[in-house]
């Protein structure tokens, strides 16, 4: 059955102030533009409900979500907007990169402005499709004395884009205000903004493969080994999930063992408009497990939805689900593809599960 928009949101939807424990606050910055506003929002939730005491440094990339956020005045949250966090050196290369290009070239600009200007102790860029399943604090702590926090992929092997994508993710990454974090942190947002584009070429791919040899470049590089951070669809097929209580378990299906899921990255979960409705493909590129299915989208999704509701009452022109239109010669041939979909899937035992969620526009 489809899962349908309900009348009440989560309750981790409800804003209330989260219980301060007496420990580091912790402090994160994202970007994204009103495309990604209701994931965004959704996985802002998520820190709300998981992590005692964090603040959030949103860098909107267009002036829609910059006005949208800053009207809902969400506590822990600050927003930036382009024209406080732009310098010449990025806007002189702004036009030589698509959208998708100059927000990787921003990324590792976006935690040195947090760490210069709002004079942090440290600071984790996070991805906004990101969701967050228990406190964050445990993968922070695992970098010890080192200065920078760095997640690898993990690839299932038939998913194994080391060669083209790179063995790291820029999805979660800490940058302490040390002298070496520092120095290495420059060292990326200077190779970007040189060289950061939607291509293969002489061993660079976007911002991300510059990360490959770090460890070995630099020191004080920590790599989390916390299987709970990181898990994303190019590597869930290695786990099963089952919920203990509040927490989400998985399973490495190669040693049994257990961990807690920290975050999971929503990479590839698409949107599709069609008439008066929009229809959820949840990772069309990849086997998507079961168990994956029934934990941990199940959980993700109704606060995904929420919160699209949400910004589209602060903004109706906000989108927020970086939806694309399904332009179809006959309404009534989409809609046998859909159920002919629908049908095959559930054959598959929902292995798939690529087009099951529906939500009124």
């Amino acid at each position: 059955m489809p899962l349908l928009w309900g009348s009440t949101c989560p309750t981790l939807l409800r804003r209330q102030k989260p219980v301060v424990l007496d420990m580091t606050m912790l402090n994160f910055c994202t970007l994204y533009n009103s495309n990604y506003a209701a994931k965004g929002l959704a996985m802002y939730y998520s820190l709300v409900k998981h992590c005692p005491s964090f603040h959030l440094y949103i860098f909107a990339f267009d002036d829609r979500l910059a006005e949208a956020m800053k009207t809902m005045s969400l506590p822990h949250i600050t927003v930036v907007t382009l024209k406080e966090f732009e310098d010449q050196e990025l806007l002189a290369i702004k036009s030589s990169r698509t959208t998708g290009e100059y927000c990787w070239t921003c990324s590792g600009s976006t935690i040195l402005y947090c760490l210069e200007q709002y004079h942090l102790d440290a600071c984790t860029y996070i991805d906004a499709d990101l969701y967050f399943f228990s406190d964050p604090t445990i993968l922070i702590n695992e970098m010890g004395d080192d200065d920078v926090l760095i997640t690898a992929h993990r690839y299932t092997s038939a998913y194994d884009q080391t060669a083209t994508s790179g063995k790291y993710c820029v999805q979660f990454m800490t940058f302490k205000n040390t002298e070496n974090g520092l120095h290495v942190l420059r060292w990326w947002r200077n190779a970007c903004l040189e060289w950061c584009y939607n291509r293969i070429e002489d061993g660079k791919f976007g911002d991300q493969k510059y990360l490959d040899d770090w460890t070995i470049r630099f020191k004080g590089i920590h790599e989390l080994q916390h299987l709970g951070g990181g898990v994303a669809p190019w590597n869930m097929q290695q786990y099963t999930f089952r919920r203990e209580g509040d927490s989400v378990i998985g399973t490495e299906l190669s040693t049994e063992k257990d961990f807690e899921l920290v975050f999971f990255h929503f990479h590839d979960l698409l949107c599709f408009k069609k008439g008066a409705f929009r229809e959820f493909s949840l990772c069309p590129n990849y086997i998507l497990p079961k168990s994956a299915k029934d934990v941990v989208y199940s959980l993700y999704l109704p606060v995904l939805k929420c919160s699209y509701v949400e910004m589209k009452k602060m903004n109706s022109r906000i989108d927020g689900l970086a939806t694309k239109l399904v332009v179809n010669k006959s309404f009534v041939g989409w809609v046998f593809k859909f159920f002919k979909r629908s049908l095959l899937n559930y054959l598959n035992n929902g292995r798939y599960m690529k087009y099951s969620h529906w939500i009124k526009s």
